[in-house]
């Protein structure tokens, strides 16, 4: 049995799986270094051959040059990497925020494997992570990524000039917004942490007989996982506003 596709839907598939595929490999839920790389293949697979009916007349008919068909695959992997980068960074927040809080805890040495990352961060960032991940599905926002994808042929139509600045402007942003939230989120423990010493530098001028630093220690982590348990359902409210928002940013 064999199956004959015409040459024009051959080529844009392979545009459309271009964009659709860097996108999934990058985003966060969608994408994560913890999902199977099949798992992701076979979804931006599925996923390209369900968007190919709805933006197939959005690509002009195939270059008759090969210089022109590598250029339309490298713009359409360009628009892949800015929108599934951009979204990406959303989860650089918490990695802000869990070094901020580790620090101020005290445990900033315990290290261990974010398996939304790949790479080793501090607890409280790796459980931010996670949970995230966890409530990005669990309340639905999973769907701004898929709305991303597919309004993405809107604001970036095929063979138009990529809007470099645009670009550039929009990436800023981003980070910018990212750095902030994660500051935000970790501002009451960068308080926590200035009463918590001025206390102890009070009572060691007090009680200089007493060491204090000895029992210090247990008591910074004891109440940073009190303050921590108190906040959490607060802190991973204002993430998922912040990725509400700046994902709505890439919807038509």
């Amino acid at each position: 049995m064999s199956f004959d596709v015409a040459p024009h839907v051959a080529y844009v598939f392979i545009l459309v799986f271009s964009r659709i595929g860097t996108m999934v490999m990058l985003m966060p839920a969608l994408g994560e270094v913890s999902v199977s790389a099949r798992v992701r293949l076979t979804f931006a697979v599925v996923l390209s051959v369900l968007m190919l009916p709805l933006v197939e007349n959005a690509y002009a008919p195939m270059s008759s040059n090969m210089g022109g068909v590598s250029w339309a695959i490298i713009s359409e992997i360009f628009v892949g990497l800015f929108v599934g980068g951009a979204a990406r960074l959303i989860m650089s927040a918490l990695q802000v925020a869990g070094t901020v809080i580790a620090f101020q805890t005290g445990l900033a040495f315990a290290q261990n494997v974010d398996p939304t990352q790949g790479v080793q961060s501090a607890l409280f960032g790796s459980f931010l992570s996670i949970l995230s991940v966890t409530m990005i599905f669990a309340t639905d926002l999973h769907f701004l990524l898929i709305g991303a994808i597919r309004d993405s042929y809107v604001l970036f139509k095929p063979g138009e000039v990529l809007p470099l600045g645009d670009f550039v402007e929009m990436a800023v942003a981003t980070v910018g917004g990212a750095f902030q939230l994660g500051v935000q989120i970790a501002a009451p423990f960068l308080v926590f942490g200035l009463i918590f010493y001025l206390a102890l530098g009070i009572l060691a001028k007090l009680m200089p007989q007493v060491q204090i630093f000895f029992v210090a220690m247990p008591a910074n982590i004891l109440l940073g996982f009190a303050l921590f348990a108190v906040l959490m359902g607060a802190l991973v409210t204002w993430f998922l506003t912040f990725f509400e928002q700046t994902m709505g940013r890439f919807l038509a």
